[in-house]
């Protein structure tokens, strides 16, 4: 399965506030974003995207007709969400450090449950006979398709950075399985 990732363009939002399931406007251009994407990807490709706004108005202006799928929004930081970072518990965040993959903030999701619903969007996917796509989606989501793409362990994978509209393409073998998870 061939995929397209795309992170949506920059949200109206201060540097340092910690942000994930809110749903944040656009600070770009969303048509002047999508002619500079457009071109990065091939015609007549089905387009998914994630619910939120700074998403799902990007995935409009692209495709006629794009799905909707909740599994590709971002982490949900639950009373973490439009926080400043620093006036987040140290202790809290050292946790976090500690256990990406199983501590999850106060009312709020962890990043294996992250991981474990992205990849049941993949799954229905090849389920589903999907060849290629786009997914207009967020950086945590991204990760961890391209860290399940390329095999990295997790420390890896939650590493990796993604610039606003970058668009990522990725192949992921059809006989990979990826409702097992990933290594840590």
């Amino acid at each position: 399965m061939q995929l397209y990732l795309i992170r949506h363009p920059a949200p109206q939002v201060a540097a340092g506030i910690c942000y994930g399931r809110t749903d944040l406007a656009l600070a770009a251009d969303v048509a002047a974003a999508a002619a500079r994407i457009a071109m990065q990807l091939p015609p007549l490709l089905p387009v998914f995207t994630s619910p939120l706004q700074r998403c799902a108005q990007l995935a409009q202006a692209l495709h006629p007709a794009p799905q909707s799928d909740a599994r590709l929004q971002e982490m949900h930081f639950g009373a973490w969400e439009m926080r400043p970072w620093e006036r987040i518990q140290r202790a809290a965040l050292d946790g976090w450090a500690a256990d990406p993959l199983g501590y999850a903030p106060p009312q709020g999701e962890s990043v294996g449950e992250l991981q474990r619903r992205v990849h049941g969007f993949l799954d229905d996917a090849r389920r589903q006979g999907l060849e290629s796509a786009v997914l207009v989606t967020h950086a945590g989501v991204m990760k961890v398709i391209v860290g399940h793409a390329q095999g990295l362990p997790a420390r890896r994978w939650m590493a990796l950075s993604f610039d606003y509209e970058s668009v990522v393409r990725v192949t992921l073998a059809d006989q990979d399985a990826v409702a097992a998870g990933d290594r840590a």
